[in-house]
């Protein structure tokens, strides 16, 4: 090898070898590297308003999760399309910090419901947790109609289109679920959106309201208060959540199961072992003793699944939800 070629090899693996270290100090900086990750605060963002119960979820483990990380982790609210704005903000976040607290419609039939939609679940977000589970409590004000369950939606039906029910918008599963019962009910409330089940609350309270289907935790609160009164819940069983109360099956209304659930998701561009970390962090903290007594009482069962496990629940209530969008004619109000 001539003088002038061993110059040119040195010079290449020279320049080889900075490359390589450079990209090294790179990936080290970078939040690719989970090891290093989080570098500052991560926001947990939460579609619907504060005491709602996917924001109560949110601040129940954000605090243990801070802990865990080593970083502050912020609850903040983005409120509005039935918590599609707070999903699109995430699915567009680049700062690796940003994660979501999210209902079922979010993650499941968005896109099917309005394909108009800044936002595809299915491409943009990636799973990382399904955090809890619940059926729905059908709930009405006090005073309205006749007896529970089965006497309730007779009484419904001959209201017709007179009645109203309030969901925290259009393809939530409050929706959804609404109208998935009046197909099988024959009941034919008009839809009326909220930002979220709080204003449907005050709603149903002042009268505005002849129906809801709500989560447990604030429905059974106003119902043991005395404020409203509960019909039956949204399956096909009495559930643990509320074992007094009347399953659909018992109204009359035949194979109808409906659960509502929160879960955490991450924009597609989180890196993969951020994404395995805090699928791991999450699950784990959803599980404990303390955690789970703690989500309970706010009325979910808890999962606390994998990455994988939540990726499953979404492909199944895509299918349910999205054929109750095509049957029911189901459009973006």
């Amino acid at each position: 090898m001539s003088r002038l070629m061993r110059r040119q090899v040195t010079f290449l693996v020279a320049s080889l070898l900075l490359s390589l270290q450079a990209g090294a100090q790179k990936q080290t900086a970078s939040p690719d590297n989970s090891a290093a990750w989080p570098t500052k605060a991560v926001r947990i963002v939460v579609g619907f308003p504060a005491g709602s119960s996917p924001d109560l979820t949110a601040r129940t483990l954000a605090e243990p999760l801070s802990k865990a990380l080593g970083q502050p982790v912020i609850v903040e609210n983005k409120v509005g399309a039935g918590g599609n704005i707070a999903a699109d903000y995430v699915a567009k976040a680049t700062d690796h910090h940003t994660i979501g607290l999210m209902i079922n419609g979010n993650l499941t039939i968005a896109k099917l419901l309005n394909p108009k939609l800044n936002y595809d679940p299915l491409k943009d977000l990636t799973p990382i947790s399904l955090i809890g589970m619940s059926p729905l409590v059908l709930t009405a004000p006090v005073g309205t109609g006749e007896g529970i369950a089965r006497e309730f939606l007779s009484t419904a039906r001959s209201a017709g289109d007179k009645w109203s029910y309030g969901s925290p918008g259009v393809g939530t599963v409050g929706h959804i679920g609404m109208e998935l019962l009046k197909a099988k009910s024959g009941i034919n409330p008009i839809h009326v959106p909220y930002p979220g089940y709080p204003q449907v609350a005050t709603a149903l309270i002042g009268g505005q309201l002849q129906l809801s289907m709500m989560p447990p935790a604030l429905a059974l609160a106003q119902i043991r208060a005395g404020k409203l009164r509960a019909i039956g819940v949204t399956s096909s069983g009495r559930s643990t959540l509320a074992p007094d109360l009347p399953s659909m099956a018992e109204a009359g209304v035949k194979d109808f199961n409906l659960e509502i659930w929160n879960a955490m998701a991450a924009p597609n561009s989180m890196p993969k072992p951020v994404v395995a970390r805090l699928s791991t962090l999450i699950s784990e903290i959803a599980r404990s003793p303390e955690i789970r007594q703690k989500l309970f009482q706010q009325g979910w069962q808890v999962a606390g699944t994998s990455a994988e496990g939540l990726a499953n629940r979404i492909k199944l209530d895509t299918a349910l939800l999205g054929s109750v969008i095509a049957t029911q004619g189901i459009k973006p109000e």
